[in-house]
């Protein structure tokens, strides 16, 4: 591979990758070559049509997309059309099912009585503790929501999914799950929402099909690194510690496992995410996929199902969120301290900025990067 014909490479063809690449071919009418080290497009929002059944299968777990940003909104839709879906969740806990985020329906279930919202407010505020300055996720539920719902919703799932007691996790997290005191069972609060109407792969072909652009899929950035020359710019979304070879040391991130199973049934769970927070169950939800696309007609009685399991990055080598506990925030600082010290080499993403980036934060991140860093380079 040439490399030379490019003035900027992309490591990376997630949300954050595809965005920067797309906006350089289009916008600055240069080359522009994206590294990724699988062998697909679009990241861990990657799907694809299964061949039986044309069920469109989320191969890392349930993305939908959602934002409030009207930027952001306009920008993906030069690209796709959107369905309507709206994100609804349940958690079985203690062969109860419960509506989440927490509503004034899981309220009224779980007390066992019919509350107005101004009752069950009430309620909570009796039930939660009062605590000034949460230290950690655990003391920032408990003074939301009380002991009770959070050791029957909250506890058992995110230490799964976490790995983590959540004593030992920031309380900025619990911060993503409102609690609500009306019959509101969407999950999401954002204006607009919804699931790529062709899938999320015809999605990134879209934003990468520009003719200046050039994949190179199963390629690992080690592979080229050394014959990037200083007059080049690369954008890397990969682990930021891994870049920098680990040099003071690892990052803790979450990985994820999934099983996946074709069941000769019509509708499996009837809803497309049931959460399952109880401790003595191995995963942390089940996905099926062919809820989220109440638009298309699947003439099929088989369904696709898919168990989603926590697990550390060690396990796997393909870090996916990361933890953040204080250490981790610590240790982050040393690496963008090198970060800011590089003048061709830019970081984005999760796993290079090191932050829980929603879809629609990472392409935010990466116009604004590319407006601001990139567009007069």
């Amino acid at each position: 591979m040439n490399l030379t014909q490019f003035r900027f490479i992309v490591v990376g063809a997630g949300f954050f990758g595809a965005t920067i690449a797309e906006r350089i071919a289009t916008i600055k009418q240069e080359k522009v070559l994206v590294v990724e080290k699988r062998d697909h497009i679009g990241g861990n929002c990657y799907s694809y049509r299964d061949k039986d059944t044309d069920i469109e299968v989320h191969r890392y777990g349930s993305h939908i997309f959602h934002t409030s940003s009207q930027e952001v909104w306009n920008y993906l839709n030069r690209f796709t059309q959107f369905n309507t879906y709206q994100h609804r969740v349940f958690a079985s806990a203690h062969d109860e099912l419960y509506s989440l985020p927490i509503n004034l329906h899981t309220i009224c279930q779980y007390f066992h009585k019919t509350f107005t919202p101004g009752e069950a407010k009430q309620l909570i505020i009796e039930k939660a503790f009062q605590i000034e300055h949460p230290a950690n996720l655990e003391e920032k539920a408990i003074s939301l929501i009380g002991h009770e719902l959070y050791e029957l919703l909250i506890k058992g799932y995110t230490k799964k999914q976490w790995n983590q007691d959540p004593n030992n996790l920031p309380a900025s997290i619990i911060e993503r799950l409102p609690v609500r005191y009306n019959f509101n069972t969407n999950y999401f609060d954002d204006i607009w929402q919804g699931l790529p109407l062709h899938g999320y792969d015809y999605l990134f072909k879209q934003m990468l099909g520009n003719p200046r652009i050039q994949t190179a899929l199963n390629k690992d950035f080690e592979e080229i690194g050394h014959a990037i020359s200083s007059s080049q710019y690369v954008i890397f979304t990969g682990p930021i510690d891994t870049f920098y070879q680990k040099r003071y040391g690892s990052l803790s991130w979450r990985s994820l496992q999934f099983e996946f199973e074709t069941i000769e049934v019509k509708d499996f769970q009837g809803n497309a995410v049931i959460n399952y927070p109880d401790i003595t169950i191995p995963y942390t939800r089940i996905h099926e996929f062919k809820h989220y696309h109440p638009e298309r007609s699947y003439n099929t009685n088989k369904t696709i199902i898919c168990r989603e399991y926590s697990i550390d990055n060690t396990a796997s080598n393909d870090p996916m969120y990361p933890v953040n506990s204080e250490q981790d925030q610590e240790l982050y600082k040393r690496y963008e301290k090198l970060a800011s010290q590089e003048k061709n080499i830019f970081f984005g993403g999760r796993l290079g900025r090191y932050r829980y980036y929603d879809m629609d934060d990472a392409i935010l991140a990466a116009l604004n990067l590319f407006n601001n860093e990139l567009r007069n380079i």
